[in-house]
């Protein structure tokens, strides 16, 4: 078995019948807005969709993101870049700001109308002479193109999550500015030379969040959580296509797949099996 993928799980699921806040985290909440089917099989059923590895280079991108802000945070001081975009503000100080940061546990709001507990965990959070405070997200990747905008479909889940994050700090009593910023750090790839160092194109891009889509979709997540029927499969999401895929693959070739002493699944692969 995968060490990134440990099957069906047991543990942490959705049960109807408890009476027990359930904790669901932002990245599932968009699970659901990206498919209903594969949010059911993960959050009610057990089977997640297999992981991708992790993006060990972006992590250390984000470490050193925060350590250099925490840096201006102490001193009480804008960052360079906060001054270069000529942004009101400065790394805000905290007291809860080391919780909301850290994965698996993050901020928390209880949402009595679906008895969910909704969680996220914040890259970072400035805050303006006039006490508003603003939400703050690292990106890090390599493009050809200078990164000045979201401008690309995939990077709704961003602006998503930005609001998201905005509507939790809401939810604790902050004064939250509709702006927040991403961070966008562009690894060069054009150098002629690697000399031991990757070099980044570092932009400030504003993002005017609007939270109010998130209680519709908090009722529509909870309904799909509390019904007895799997969700349609989605022709938009490749998880589907890939299990109606292999589904009548394995129905069509039936024969010739169960004589394979190497099936997939003999090897233990639940796509597969």
């Amino acid at each position: 078995m995968s060490q990134y993928y440990k099957g069906i799980r047991s543990r942490n699921l959705y049960d109807p019948a408890s009476k027990k806040p359930f904790k669901l985290s932002r990245s599932k909440l968009e699970l659901f807005i990206e498919c209903p089917r594969c949010f059911y099989m993960d959050r009610r059923l057990g089977l997640g969709r297999p992981p991708g590895f992790p993006f060990n280079l972006n992590s250390a991108v984000d470490s050193l993101l925060k350590n250099e802000f925490d840096a201006y945070r102490v001193q009480k001081k804008p960052h360079p870049i906060i001054v270069e975009y000529g942004v009101d503000a400065i790394p805000a100080q905290n007291s809860q700001l080391d919780i909301w940061r850290e994965n698996f546990k993050g901020i928390e709001y209880y949402h009595e109308r679906t008895n969910l507990v909704i969680s996220g965990a914040i890259d970072d959070l400035w805050i303006s002479s006039a006490g508003e405070h603003m939400v703050v997200d690292y990106k890090s990747t390599s493009k050809g193109e200078r990164i000045v905008a979201l401008n690309k479909e995939w990077q709704g889940g961003y602006k998503r999550q930005m609001e998201i994050y905005q509507w939790l700090l809401r939810k604790n009593g902050l004064k939250v500015s509709n702006t927040g910023y991403f961070v966008y750090c562009n690894g060069d790839a054009t150098r002629e030379w690697f000399d031991n160092k990757l070099e980044f194109d570092v932009t400030l891009i504003p993002y005017k969040g609007n939270d109010d889509w998130i209680e519709n979709a908090l009722l529509a997540a909870q309904d799909c959580l509390s019904s007895e029927s799997i969700p349609k499969a989605d022709v938009e999401c490749d998880y589907c296509l890939y299990a109606s895929g292999l589904k009548k693959l394995t129905q069509d070739e039936a024969p010739s797949i169960s004589s394979n002493k190497d099936t997939a699944g003999e090897s233990g692969c639940l796509w597969c099996s």
